[in-house]
């Protein structure tokens, strides 16, 4: 936000959702920002944020009435971590399958990586990933995160290729925290600090501080939620709808934010699954 891509039509400006989650009154409103202050698309992105562009900017600046519209709309809420809440999470924990409920534990992450001035210098594309042991989003890469292994355990993970400890669902918020301070100063400062963990030595591997294997509970992967009604655990549905191209068109939009009970959520194969609903 406070620092746009800028492009040939204008800025582009990307809206970090932790887990994909956005009310359907922010979604609401995110399709009247793009048409008054953008090209009027807004594009759904793989890591599971919104992104507008063809913004006016003035020196790669954009106007402070988009700032208000956005920061009342609730996409805004710490200005000075804008660009590092990026985390994706399974698209439906807790509510249909996986091993354990993920929202909580990414909810305390972003409030903890928000109250950290220093985490504040974490690259932009610096990316924690919450696998809730189903293996939909765990495949990728990733920086910081952790694959759950039981209804109340995680184990963490640490660059691409590295595992750490089993830690409960209520440490694993502070313990990711704590490993990304450790990169910051592994990283150290200036033009060529890498951006990531895989660019430390041994794929950031010294930040766990010990050898551990991986669990093979971990080992796991599932495809992508299949289009249409879903059964959630609690009896309710979800109702996963494709979105072509990932742009969200202002019809969609009405329809989704008109089905929904009240969040909704952008999946990494950007599309949106409407959760909670009742059945016919």
């Amino acid at each position: 936000m406070f620092r746009p891509w800028i492009a040939d039509d204008g800025a582009i400006v990307r809206l970090r959702l932790v887990g994909g989650v956005v009310s359907r009154e922010a979604l609401a409103a995110v399709v009247n920002v793009a048409e008054a202050h953008g090209d009027g698309t807004v594009l759904l992105t793989k890591r599971t944020n919104l992104q507008l562009r063809g913004i006016a900017h003035t020196d790669g600046c954009v106007s402070p009435a988009l700032v208000d519209a956005l920061t009342t709309a609730g996409f805004l809420p710490s200005p000075s971590h804008e660009l590092v809440r990026n985390i994706m999470v399974s698209p439906l924990t807790g509510r249909a399958g996986g091993r354990a409920d993920l929202r909580e534990p990414a909810r305390r992450l972003d409030e903890l990586v928000c109250a950290d001035p220093d985490l504040a210098r974490l690259a932009g594309r610096f990316l924690f990933v919450l696998d809730d042991g189903r293996g939909d989003v765990g495949h990728r890469s990733l920086d910081l995160g952790v694959t759950a292994v039981d209804h109340d355990a995680v184990q963490l993970r640490v660059g691409t290729a590295h595992w750490g400890p089993v830690v409960t669902l209520d440490e694993a918020p502070a313990a990711l925290v704590a490993y990304a301070r450790r990169f910051l100063d592994a990283a150290g400062s200036g033009e060529t600090a890498p951006w990531h963990v895989d660019e430390l030595p041994e794929g950031g591997a010294g930040l766990i501080g010990g050898h551990f294997a991986r669990d093979v509970r971990t080992q796991v992967t599932s495809l992508p939620l299949p289009y249409g009604i879903i059964p959630q655990d609690d009896g309710a549905v979800a109702q996963h709808v494709a979105v072509p191209d990932g742009l969200l068109t202002r019809s969609l939009a009405a329809t989704i934010t008109a089905r929904s009970t009240g969040e909704v959520i952008v999946t990494p194969w950007r599309s949106i699954v409407i959760p909670d609903l009742e059945t016919a």
